[in-house]
């Protein structure tokens, strides 16, 4: 949620920021009634309890006549607080639910506009010219064996595929070497539950815009994550942490995809189930836009482990997530579609999950405050794509790189299937 202060303070802040969001600035009017309605309410019940009290210390004293007309009076002013209490609690209930409409406060420089207008950051890197025609992901890996789009889909639909002998060797191998790396640079690795609560799911802004994303079970009334940072985020919900934390979390993830029919059919560029290890963290909100830049300096060091040409690009304000202050995605280059496509990203979320997770510090007063989230991701199922079409040759074989091999027993080169 965003701060009241900043609402409440600078309400042409926020306005701003949903204009360049693309979304309706009225609901700051909307929220700032709401919260002087709940406020009003707040105070009409706090002094009708504050009467109560002292009607019944009037009461304690009083005797006959005196004490009945006193009962009487403390009789309807017991009705007003709960008449009173019922305002409060209703004023309340429409507050929050508004509150938790507003998506968090774009960063001043990030790009205006919707999902073609992003920044380029910078690029990495060429793209490789080929002496011979290059195939696919698709097709290079179904002739290596490692991958079963067809046995997926008779399994489990569309959208679904088996990882098998080098394809599940190469994923393993890159999740690994995530972990590593995430260890090394004193992140806590942790394998995550991928199934959450509503409160868990609803707390890092993802039942919003974007709930028709997630698969829900109904008859547990849980969640399947699309990213481990949904379960990274819960994980300290209601405690006051004792300093900034660092964890890797790695998981499978689920998303339905809705929406994308007909896109990104062939392949796994766009699939209901893939690994991830993502990186999160818990610092000071001063400290947040300088982590922001560390977990995008991690990103980069693992990509440049696959040995990979990308660009690094400014996500504009019209397609960040609901949390996200400022994103930089990672983009490689994938031969075949000649352009780039999205492999990591990193999002700076300031205090807005943590507002909702009531998820707190102290100060150097002792004071509690609110926490800055961010997340940023190392590596997932659909790097696989951009290392076999990078790196294939003539031959349809496949360098592994270099950085890989210690991950896959060694192994130079991944053979085609004779």
């Amino acid at each position: 949620m965003i701060d009241l202060k900043v609402l409440r303070e600078n309400p042409e802040i926020v306005r701003a920021s949903q204009r360049a969001r693309g979304e309706d600035e009225g609901v700051v009017d909307s929220l700032l009634s709401a919260d002087e309605r709940r406020r009003s309410a707040i105070s009409r019940a706090d002094s009708l309890r504050g009467e109560q009290k002292l009607l019944g210390k009037e009461v304690g004293k009083a005797k006959g006549d005196e004490r009945a007309a006193l009962l009487a009076k403390a009789k309807e002013l017991a009705a007003e607080v709960k008449a009173a209490e019922a305002e409060q609690h209703a004023a309340a209930e429409e507050f929050t639910a508004l509150h938790s409409t507003v998506p968090n406060l774009v960063h001043p420089d990030a790009p205006v506009g919707g999902e073609d207008d992003f920044v380029v950051v910078k690029t990495v890197g060429e793209p490789r010219t080929f002496d011979f025609e290059p195939q696919d992901h698709l097709d290079l890996a179904t002739r290596l064996g490692a991958i079963d789009m067809e046995r997926g889909a008779k399994v489990s639909g569309s959208r679904f595929y088996f990882l098998t002998g080098p394809g599940a060797q190469l994923e393993l191998a890159l999740l690994n070497m995530a972990a590593a790396q995430a260890t090394a640079n004193g992140f806590t690795l942790t394998i995550t539950p991928t199934l959450v609560r509503p409160e868990i799911m609803a707390g890092t802004g993802f039942l919003g815009a974007h709930a028709s994303e997630i698969y829900h079970l109904e008859n547990d009334d849980l969640y399947l994550v699309g990213t481990s940072e949904v379960p990274l985020a819960g994980l300290h919900a209601d405690e006051i942490l004792d300093g900034e934390k660092r964890y890797a979390g790695w998981s499978s993830c689920y998303r339905r995809e809705a929406g994308s029919y007909g896109k990104d059919t062939r392949g796994i560029i766009r699939v209901h189930q893939f690994n991830k290890v993502e990186m999160f963290s818990y610092v000071k909100p001063e400290d947040a836009e300088a982590e922001h830049a560390r977990l995008l300096g991690w990103e980069e060091e693992m990509l440049a482990k696959i040995e990979v040409p990308y660009r690094v690009i400014d996500t504009a304000t019209g397609d960040l997530g609901t949390s996200a202050h400022r994103k930089f995605d990672c983009e490689a280059w994938v031969p075949t579609q000649g352009k780039y496509r999205e492999l990591t990203s990193t999002s700076n979320c300031t205090t807005f999950q943590a507002r909702r997770l009531n998820i707190r510090y102290r100060d150097e007063n002792g004071k509690p405050q609110t926490v800055a989230t961010l997340n940023g991701t190392l590596a997932t199922t659909r790097w696989i794509v951009a290392i076999l079409e990078n790196h294939q040759q003539a031959d349809g074989s496949v360098v592994v790189p270099q950085a890989l091999r210690p991950f896959m027993g060694g192994l130079e080169v991944l053979t085609p299937n004779r």
